[in-house]
């Protein structure tokens, strides 16, 4: 029988790596070859004297994924009221452009909606009015969507502002890749609506005191002032900045890769289906029953990929909001780490606190380190190692700047782990701190690599708009072919 491929497709098969290995192109290769757009990025942001708040115009949604089918709320404030419009796109490589516009509501008519007032543990809760609801269409295909949100001004004197909401679709298909992105980490370090997140409760930085609420808009990534400085943060989390290199990649190659959300991986069900699970950029705040699942998934035959630094470092429980929809609320409850140095420090220092994770070390293969974030290079240590395939490198080549800004170290004892690549980081270009790079076999025929720095995606891609971090007085390049290669190598192997 002669299997038809439309014209499309084939102009994308020479550019796709996976692909010409599948006797169907992927849904995600008949997605990117859809038209995209360049105008998914925010033209005009007006943050208030604080740097965090975009008050003109700034909203949140009411799950942080929701499926094909289902609907999801979204909440807006505009200050002073002001009509508004509001186009959502889809993430993706789309010949370069980087998203996809799906739909625009074209006017709504704005209001300034209350900033609360801080509740116990500092939370932060916003009970606003819904704005409007979207139904997902049954063709949105999975992934990570972004709802710029446009003020419309009287006349074209006026100046318009801009922001974003994100959310995840998400869906239940056995995709050889499940994207998962880091959102408790991002709401971790959410200060909106003023200096209010995990780290800036006035007992200190690193206890339990504080409580936080994905019921709030995202403001500005404002982690450290010099890791990031983008304006299109506000409303979009760390999407952009640590995981957008990765997606942009992913589907530029035409990978069958589904996205979720931390909340999505309690149970291991949807990762179960999946060939390989990727934690990316800053994943540092996990619950435990995440843990748990992610666990289960290795022991079933999943290939973990920790493409990721500071990961699995906080235990951070989910509760409901107040007014019962789930896992809305978290805060930190003490550190992963077992009885190792770094936990133990922790806990004297910032403790007491309420719960106590396992070793990090013996899932991702390596653990969280003081001090957790500094910059350096990227140093091979087992070039003979399949994962290095025809990248051409060599023991002690260096990939500049790729370690940022924060990491993992002290391998721990797996059988049959070994350290691929390992070196020192610098915080503040003083106070050196080991990291290490390590890959170990899991019990059917499986793998868990840990590339131990949150820069990993940097050698990846440099999607429209990017803004290359910088941290600790050391940066990283930008796309790399080794990190390209390696990548290739890990996911062929793990498809395979």
């Amino acid at each position: 029988m002669l299997l038809r491929i439309p014209l499309f497709v084939i102009f994308l098969l020479p550019f796709c790596s996976i692909c010409d290995a599948q006797e169907v192109p992927s849904k995600i290769v008949a997605e990117n070859a859809k038209a995209g757009s360049l105008d998914w990025q925010l033209t005009r942001v007006r943050p208030d004297s604080g740097g965090y708040r975009s008050p003109a115009i700034e909203g949140y949604c009411s799950k942080q994924s929701v499926a094909a089918g289902e609907s999801i709320d979204v909440m807006i404030s505009t200050d002073p009221p002001s009509p508004y419009k509001i186009e959502f796109f889809r993430m993706g490589y789309y010949g370069g452009r980087g998203a996809r516009l799906m739909k625009t509501i074209d006017r709504l008519e704005g209001k300034t909606q209350p900033i609360p007032e801080p509740g116990e543990k500092a939370l932060h809760e916003c009970q606003w009015e819904t704005s409007t609801s979207l139904t997902i269409p049954e063709d949105w295909l999975s992934g990570v969507y972004l709802g710029r949100m446009t003020t419309l001004p009287e006349s074209e004197e006026k100046p318009y502002w801009q922001s974003y909401v994100v959310f995840v679709v998400k869906d239940d298909r056995p995709a050889d890749v499940l994207f998962q992105v880091s959102d408790n980490t991002w709401q971790a370090y959410n200060r909106w609506p003023s200096n209010y997140s995990v780290y800036t409760h006035p007992k200190g930085v690193q206890g339990p005191w504080a409580d936080v609420s994905f019921d709030r808009p995202y403001g500005k990534e404002a982690q450290f002032t010099g890791v990031v400085a983008d304006p299109l943060t506000f409303g979009s989390g760390e999407f952009l900045p640590f995981e957008f290199p990765l997606s942009y990649w992913l589907e530029k190659h035409g990978y069958d890769v589904s996205y979720c959300s931390n909340s999505d991986m309690l149970t291991p069900d949807r990762g179960q289906k999946c060939k390989v699970f990727i934690s990316i950029g800053h994943d540092e705040y996990w619950d435990i029953r995440q843990f748990e699942s992610v666990t289960k998934m290795r022991d079933s035959g999943v290939n973990l990929l920790f493409l990721s630094g500071n990961s699995v470092c906080w235990v951070a429980p989910f509760r409901d909001s107040s007014s019962g929809n789930p896992n809305r609320i978290f805060f930190r409850a003490g550190p992963y780490g077992a009885q190792n140095d770094y936990a133990l420090e922790r806990i004297e220092l910032n403790g007491p606190f309420p719960e106590h994770g396992p070793d990090e070390g013996l899932l991702m293969g390596v653990r969280n380190v003081r001090p957790v974030n500094g910059g350096g290079d990227w140093v091979i240590t087992k070039p003979d190692h399949w994962m290095f395939d025809g990248t051409g490198v060599k023991k002690g080549d260096r990939i500049p700047g790729l370690i940022g800004w924060e990491y993992h170290g002290q391998p721990a004892d797996i059988p049959g782990l070994e350290v691929v690549a390992a070196g020192t980081a610098f915080q503040g270009g003083v106070n050196p701190q080991q990291w290490a790079a390590t890959i170990y076999p899991g019990p059917k025929e499986n793998f868990v690599f840990n590339a131990s720095t949150i820069f990993w995606a940097q050698g990846l891609s440099s999607p429209p708009g990017h803004v290359l971090p910088w941290s600790h007085w050391s940066r990283p390049h930008g796309p790399d072919e080794r990190v390209q290669k390696i990548t290739h190598n890990l996911l062929k192997r793990a498809i395979e």
